[in-house]
């Protein structure tokens, strides 16, 4: 498949007329062939209005023609082959094996998703039974259900290429939900954007649906996503990024005359609580899988394991002599773009210049493209005193927090902000301590584990990811599983209808 750098814009390709770039190769550095064109604002506006008329038809799709459309997008992007990993590899640097789990993720939850169309469920059909004879006034007949809300702009993130981008979990859900999508590329992969959006675009095609149901857009900097959330077409955004991009979508959506949700996932740093006893008791083993998830993915997770919370004593000292141990072992990778790359490095340093902040060991260094592990610590006195300790370092970064007791570690809980994650270690002795932090710990995060790191995510009807703010704009949400379907949907009642102008969900059911 020949990659030639075109906006797919409502069925049609198109060159982006607005400046023009190359994807980088993230382990070099250097331009990949193949330009890409920005959007001009007429393009964006074109997308905007041919999502908006896909949408009086698409939203009316019966439940089984949806579900087919999923599939075959999965379908699609199944077909392209190996073409898709080579392209992803040179642009994020990733290993093929991630790319490849990730391909199937990509394509297991747009499967997983027309499996929840076709249960229905999502509609929350609800039917109250009118009562004439009622006194004072009589009952009226009330139905109910779900619509989508409208077309949704959606921005590729960075560190998923294929499962947070173009037919990701924001895309899946919106098109389940009945909603049109306009995807903003990430300018980090757009061959691999490319090569998705088609897979999307032929499945369009294939499916006898509105050329607008899907486009895909590129950005030379930041005109295009700041246009699409504020065309008034657009009815809803999903976003994966940074705090500083995700609220600035805020903003705009929140001053237009109809305002929007974002549901934008942006920052975490995940506090990992190691209990005494389970601290005791298996050092070396929490310490290894530790480090193991701290690396993972050169630490480009929004669920990466950032801050660690213990009482001060000989086990927190061994946790800190293994991983002393551990991480100079740890060779460098490649991160995402060297703007990461270079954020990271100056996230480093900015903690090894602290003066409350310790370096405890590093990994192997690398070039300027690559991230190498560090960890740091500090007491729990001085990172309740200096709120910039809380601010994510994304890539394989972590910082542990010595506490004198239990209860100075909850007053450090206390003092955190939303997060997507946070993990416990215990064993049966730490129970009943783990038991009065929970309470907090809810309020404090969407996910909650034991034992375990949150860098797995499980695309599952009972997954969370989402959190309070600033892990999510909206903590009652969640970007992962079946229930992101609902950011899509609003509830309609219809009063005393008659029969034959009630939505078809609606009529059959007898009250």
């Amino acid at each position: 498949m020949t990659l030639n750098g075109s906006l797919l814009v409502a069925g049609k390709e198109e060159r982006g007329s607005n400046s023009q770039f190359h994807a980088t190769e993230a382990a070099t550095g250097q331009a990949l062939p193949v330009s890409f064109g920005g959007a001009s604002p007429n393009q964006v506006d074109a997308a905007a209005m041919q999502a908006w008329e896909a949408f009086a038809s698409y939203r009316e799709t019966d439940l089984e023609s949806r579900a087919a459309f999923l599939e075959k997008i999965a379908a699609e992007i199944e077909a392209i082959g190996d073409e898709l990993i080579v392209r992803a590899m040179s642009e994020t640097g990733l290993p093929r094996g991630r790319l490849e789990g990730e391909r199937n993720r990509t394509t297991g939850q747009l499967r997983l998703f027309a499996r929840e169309v076709r249960a229905g469920r999502f509609q929350e059909l609800r039917f109250d039974a009118a009562d004439p004879s009622r006194t004072p006034v009589p009952k009226p007949d009330l139905r109910l259900r779900n619509i989508p809300v409208g077309p949704v702009a959606v921005f590729g993130a960075s560190n998923f290429p294929l499962a947070f981008s173009v037919a990701g979990g924001d895309t899946a859900s919106a098109l389940a939900a009945g909603c049109p999508v306009v995807v903003k590329a990430h300018s980090a992969h757009p061959g691999t954007s490319e090569l998705v959006g088609r897979a999307a675009q032929r499945a369009v095609a294939a499916s006898g649906l509105h050329p607008g149901t899907f486009s895909l857009l590129f950005d030379t900097g930041f005109e295009v996503g700041q246009r699409l959330v504020a065309d008034h077409r657009i009815r809803a955004v999903g976003f994966t990024g940074s705090r500083r991009g995700g609220t600035a979508l805020m903003d705009i959506a929140s001053k237009r005359r109809q305002p929007i949700p974002v549901y934008a996932e942006m920052s975490s740093i995940n506090p990992v609580i190691l209990f005494p006893n389970a601290l005791a008791r298996n050092v070396e083993g929490v310490a290894k899988a530790f480090v193991s998830s701290l690396i993972l993915g050169a630490g480009q997770f929004c669920t990466n394991p950032g801050l660690l919370l213990a009482v001060d004593g000989e086990a927190l000292d061994a946790f800190i002599a293994k991983t002393t141990e551990l991480l100079p072992a740890v060779a460098p990778q490649a991160m995402l773009t060297p703007s990461i790359a270079r954020t990271f490095c100056e996230g480093v340093a900015r903690l090894r210049a602290h003066p409350e902040v310790r370096a405890v060991a590093s990994g192997k260094p690398g070039s300027e493209f690559e991230g190498a592990a560090a960890l740091f610590e500090t007491t729990s006195t001085a990172f309740l005193a200096h709120e910039e300790l809380q601010d994510e370092v994304f890539g394989a970064a972590g910082l542990i927090v010595r506490c004198p007791d239990l209860a100075e570690l909850e007053a450090v809980i206390d003092a955190l902000e939303g997060q997507l994650t946070v993990a416990l270690f215990i064993d049966n002795d730490d129970e009943a301590d783990a038991g009065r932090l929970v309470p907090k710990l809810e309020m404090l995060a969407g996910r909650l584990l034991v034992n375990g790191f949150g860098t797995g995510v499980e695309v599952s009807p009972a997954m969370v990811h989402g959190g309070p703010y600033p892990a999510t704009a909206d903590g009652r949400s969640t970007s992962v599983g079946t229930l992101a379907i609902y950011r899509f949907l609003r509830p309609v009642c219809y009063q005393d209808f008659p029969t034959g102008i009630l939505p078809g969900a609606l009529r059959d059911q007898k009250i």
